[in-house]
């Protein structure tokens, strides 16, 4: 086996800052996974990038995150947070981990904050929690949003019943290999689009910079968490938004997000607002930028356009596939989660929400909840609950880290699972496994005021990153 070369222009294009992390992240790399294949190192790489809070315990890719993330010396000048932390609703506490709880109880503390909520799909993240919602005032924190900006959610439903793709379970598995990229690996020739000539490629430096990456890896899926997979849509709601007939049909769902782009995004501004707003040890993840300011004001539009790029993804994935079906949907769902919306509370303040990894649900708002690869997502329509500020979960939530889910679940349970299922997987692995993450029904149960259900997808052919 040759000797695997790992070169700094590699991790500078993953998001990689310039400076010292670049050439610890080389030698540990060289060192501990020498005899991995170079693609599967650069993957995990952008894993140790993307999902920092996964790999905080890790023996070797703990000391990259740390690196990535280095403690912020005391200064005379750091904001101190309240004493005491706001209120704040918590749906489905009993699914819901300390650490968690300890975050968003950090996050009510900020001086900025005018409102939260935590959705029962929540567990442990960086700075805000995943499935924490908040709302606060005239800033933005890039935490807050997340490393994956604008991930999102897209459905499309097909004049196609089940027996269809029962039939056609090879067919529809190649489909899924021809017209889906994950990871390290993209088209060779993407699709062009409107997104790419935007004028914020000219105008941000840091973001200029991301062009050439984000038109390589254009319509393409990141690794972790992200999917592309058909399954049977069940329409349950007679008065359904699409004027469709109650009843089942083929369905594509598709999860992933900004890739390289957002993740830089965040990494810059996140850096630059750690800088600028000094927070204790344990708030340090929740530095903001003022909405006045340039950068906050830079931060604002390059976030815009990283959720722009992110559904531009998912639109050029449905329509390979739309192409390779010869159809096209009778109806689509998008929506997205990792972003901060300008909104209005009750009493008619301007704040900015942020949602990470929990989904808006407005008042007649449409989104899809997914499970996990063998159990049922749900097509919902949000109820406006201004308890929950307009939000409901993005998900089930994870039961259990990667690391744990890779110590504990072993290969013959899922393949199993799988099969006892009905569920052909193509790529995925042990951290994916439907027995990491929680009950989606319980997790429904815990907002049926925030969503109310007008159908079902049940996944059947999905296919993941090969982790």
């Amino acid at each position: 086996m040759a000797k695997m070369r790992l070169r700094g222009k590699e991790l500078l294009a993953l998001g990689y800052p310039e400076g010292r992390v670049i050439g610890v992240a080389i030698n540990l790399m060289l060192k501990h996974y020498k005899r991995s294949r170079k693609e599967e190192v650069l993957d995990l790489l952008q894993q140790v990038l993307e999902t920092p809070h996964q790999f905080d315990h890790h023996e070797v890719l703990g000391i990259i995150v740390r690196e990535l993330h280095p403690p912020i010396e005391e200064s005379k000048q750091e904001i101190q947070l309240l004493k005491q932390a706001a209120e704040y609703p918590t749906f489905g506490l009993e699914q819901i981990e300390m650490g968690a709880l300890k975050q968003m109880e950090t996050a009510m503390r900020l001086p900025v904050t005018s409102a939260g909520a935590l959705m029962p799909d929540a567990h442990q993240g960086y700075g805000l929690p995943i499935g924490g919602v908040l709302a606060v005032e005239n800033a933005v924190i890039p935490y807050g949003v997340g490393m994956d900006i604008g991930c999102r959610m897209c459905l499309s439903i097909y004049d196609l019943d089940q027996q269809f793709m029962e039939k056609n379970r090879s067919r529809l598995s190649e489909l899924l290999i021809d017209n889906s990229r994950f990871g390290q690996e993209v088209f060779d020739q993407p699709f062009d689009d409107a997104v790419l000539a935007r004028a914020e490629f000219k105008e941000i430096p840091k973001v200029k910079a991301l062009r050439q990456k984000a038109m390589q890896q254009i319509g393409s899926s990141g690794s972790g968490n992200h999917f592309v997979e058909f399954g049977i849509v069940e329409l349950t709601d007679a008065n359904n938004e699409f004027g469709l007939p109650l009843g089942r049909y083929l369905g594509l769902l598709t999860h992933s997000g900004s890739r390289g782009l957002g993740a830089n995004i965040a990494q810059h501004y996140t850096k630059i607002a750690m800088q600028k707003c000094l927070l204790p040890k344990d708030a340090r993840h929740l530095a903001w930028l003022n909405l006045d300011s340039e950068e906050g004001q830079e931060y604002w539009l390059a976030m815009n356009l990283a959720g722009d790029y992110a559904s531009a993804c998912h639109h050029h994935i449905h329509r390979r596939i739309n192409m390779a079906l010869a159809e096209q949907p009778l109806a689509t769902v998008e929506n997205h989660h990792n972003f901060a919306w300008k909104e209005h509370l009750p009493d008619g303040r301007e704040v900015i929400v942020h949602r990470k990894g929990a989904t808006p649900a407005g008042k007649g708002v449409l989104g899809v909840i997914p499970g996990s690869m063998t159990a049922p997502g749900f097509i919902v329509r949000g109820t406006g609950s201004p308890v929950s500020l307009n939000s409901a979960s993005h998900g089930a939530g994870r039961l259990m880290s990667r690391r744990k889910a890779k110590e504990n679940i072993s290969k013959y349970e899922l393949k199993k699972h799988l099969r006892d299922q009905g569920v052909d997987l193509i790529g995925g692995g042990l951290d994916e496994a439907p027995f990491a993450y929680k009950d989606i029904h319980q997790v429904m149960k815990h907002q049926e005021k925030l969503v109310e259900v007008i159908g079902t997808f049940l996944p059947k052919i999905v296919r993941m990153h090969a982790g």
